[in-house]
């Protein structure tokens, strides 16, 4: 792994140095794991006990902080986001020779530029497009008239079904279906007839997918995720859906059919949104909470039943069914007593 001294790391991600420039590190570590070789950051200050103790060769800390350690140390206005931006200086994406492998087969008609990576085992379906430079992980399956943009990767065993659109940049990890089939079904009788999903799936420029998540095509119109968006591992987003640009969701989120989800919005774990639902921009979803309802205003929102032992939990859940019995019945008291007061001023 290659070093870096702390004057390069300025100049390429910015910030200001105090202290020695000619220090050396190889890698990010936190405060409490580093050594004299790492590059460790306080982004809160509750963990200022912790960069008293670290062993860190240098950190990366807030303006609000600057004078909090003696340690060389690169002061900047956002520590976190300087700490993502240095990892990359020390993870750059594995290089990826160009070429298809012999064991992968490219339908005769598809276009796959000489700059493009066809991993072994992979198939690129009729009419497929691939940018300069994309790269088809080892086992993909790409469908009919599938286009992947410039520089986008997918990595091993990736499965877009035809005519879904990958914009560029845009990285997709191992296992994850794009364009499926929605969860489209009409009642007949006492059994299931489906409703054929002719929709596709439409990506935009530097989104990231995780593993195994899973984007149904549309029913009619196409399934949306715009520019930026980041999704984590095991997320399923039905038919239809529009998720806006830069919108985050995290693990085992599930997205219901034609919710329109907005821009720069986050959604925490597990969290889950229901079907035909708008949700405005700038909005953050707690991990675990259920929306039923669409949200007119950013703002954060949390709908977590608070963990208990069990039988706590059911004498509180017997009593939340009945509040709307309460309820009336503090009405109806509160009608008799304004009743008795008419009745004595008379």
């Amino acid at each position: 792994m290659a070093a870096l001294r702390l004057s390069e790391i300025v100049a390429r991600v910015g910030g200001e140095l105090i202290g020695d420039p000619d220090i050396t590190v190889l890698r990010v570590a936190p405060l409490q794991a580093a050594g004299p070789e790492d590059l460790s950051f306080l982004a809160q200050a509750k963990y200022r006990s912790q960069l008293r103790e670290t062993r860190a060769a240098a950190v990366v800390i807030g303006r609000a902080e600057r004078d909090a350690t003696r340690l060389p140390r690169i002061v900047c206005d956002d520590p976190y986001l300087y700490f993502a931006r240095v990892a990359q200086l020390f993870a750059p994406a594995d290089a990826v020779s160009a070429g298809v492998h012999p064991s992968a087969v490219v339908e005769a008609d598809a276009s796959v530029p000489a700059s493009a990576s066809v991993g072994a085992g992979a198939y690129i379906g009729t009419r497929a497009r691939l940018g300069e430079r994309a790269v088809v992980g080892p086992g993909c399956h790409v469908g009919a008239r599938v286009e992947i943009g410039e520089d986008s990767r997918l990595h091993a065993l990736v499965s877009v079904y035809a005519g879904c659109r990958i914009g560029r940049r845009t990285i997709v990890h191992s296992g994850a279906v794009i364009g499926a089939d929605g969860f489209g079904m009409a009642r007949d009788g006492e059994r299931w007839t489906k409703i054929p999903q002719v929709g596709a799936v439409v990506i935009g420029d530097d989104v990231e997918i995780g593993a195994n998540t899973t984007i149904d095509r549309g029913a009619l119109e196409d399934t949306v995720i715009e520019d930026g968006v980041k999704l984590d591992n095991q997320i399923q987003i039905g038919h239809n859906v529009r998720i806006g640009a830069h919108t985050a969701m995290a693990g085992c989120v599930g997205v219901a059919g034609s919710a329109r989800i907005g821009r720069h919005c986050t959604v925490g774990g597990a969290g889950m949104i229901l079907g035909h639902l708008e949700i405005a921009d700038y909005v953050n979803i707690s991990a675990g909470t259920l929306v039923a309802k669409s949200i007119k205003r950013p703002g954060t929102y949390t709908g977590i039943f608070p963990i208990a032992e069990n039988r706590e939990w059911a004498r509180t859940a017997a009593q939340l069914r009945r509040l709307d019995e309460l309820a009336e019945r503090v009405r109806e008291l509160e009608r008799r007593l304004t009743e008795r007061k008419r009745g004595r001023k008379k």
